[in-house]
């Protein structure tokens, strides 16, 4: 469809509840929010061709994981299954897949899981329920505006934006939630130049990244001269490209793999930053 496009990112807004598919910073749920300036609602394109459509996945600029279909019933007071954020390697395939269809009105489009049921907001009546999930529609000639989706198109911007600034630990360090940190740093041919294992405290990512580099400077970073500034740390996608970690790390102990892209290199020339400030 001419709304999605591969690799772009996109913008998904209920006309009815004035709000946009965010991912949570649990890096689990899927809720509604109003920023629109936010990485958090910024949503890139995959296009995964089938026999006879154009499906997607739909990956968080903000966390890594894909938009996906569950088998569990909505929360109290919302309609249908629960959508959440799951990891581009998860084992169940078809819970990541969805298929465009246009509105009647042609202005916005509805998004079917593979599945058959349909993304839908929440809280028409109740605006406290400001979860998302999946319902089937009953009656094909009454379809709920509440699964009616604006897509709203995020331009690239030419420069990565600046990292969140750190800010102290809340706590004592070993009272501070911790998460396995995999690595890997490749050439632009494939060739693998570092990998490892950390245990990182907090959730900074400003932080994680000073940490890669302390740990990569004394290999081919320090024989090219480099530092962190240099760094840019990526989650990679299902199709094995890269999109820049640009925001804090989810608040819970969920594992990340990082791949790490060098400024002024073929790798860090493809990546695409989202432009979620831009008008």
């Amino acid at each position: 469809m001419d709304q999605f496009h591969h690799g772009h990112h996109v913008r998904l807004r209920s006309p009815v509840r004035g709000a946009y598919l965010h991912a949570d910073e649990d890096g689990h749920g899927v809720s509604l929010h109003g920023r629109r300036d936010s990485m958090n609602v910024a949503w890139a394109v995959h296009l995964v061709e089938g026999d006879d459509a154009h499906y997607l996945h739909l990956h968080s600029a903000a966390y890594g994981r894909y938009l996906a279909s569950t088998t569990a019933s909505a929360p109290l007071g919302h309609h249908g299954l629960r959508v959440e954020q799951r990891n581009y390697n998860h084992t169940y395939e078809t819970a990541l897949v969805w298929l465009a269809i246009l509105s009647d009105s042609g202005d916005e489009i509805l998004l079917q899981h593979f599945n058959g049921r349909f993304l839908r907001a929440n809280g028409r009546y109740l605006p406290w329920n400001n979860g998302a999930s999946i319902d089937y529609i009953n009656d094909i000639h009454h379809i709920s505006t509440m699964m009616h989706w604006v897509v709203e198109d995020v331009p690239a911007r030419d420069t990565m934006p600046p990292l969140p600034p750190p800010t102290g630990l809340p706590f004592p360090a070993a009272m501070v939630p911790s998460r396995v940190i995999t690595y890997a740093w490749r050439s632009f041919d494939g060739d693998l130049l570092a990998s490892g294992t950390i245990v990182f405290t907090g959730r900074s990512v400003f932080r994680l990244r000073e940490e890669l580099a302390r740990r990569l400077v004394v290999g081919a970073l320090a024989l090219a001269n480099l530092g962190a500034d240099d760094i840019v740390m990526c989650l990679p996608t299902r199709d094995g490209r890269l999109f820049p970690l640009l925001v804090d790390l989810p608040n819970s102990r969920q594992s990340l793999h990082v791949a790490i892209a060098i400024t002024e290199t073929p790798t860090h020339a493809a990546l695409r930053f989202a432009d979620v400030d831009a008008e």
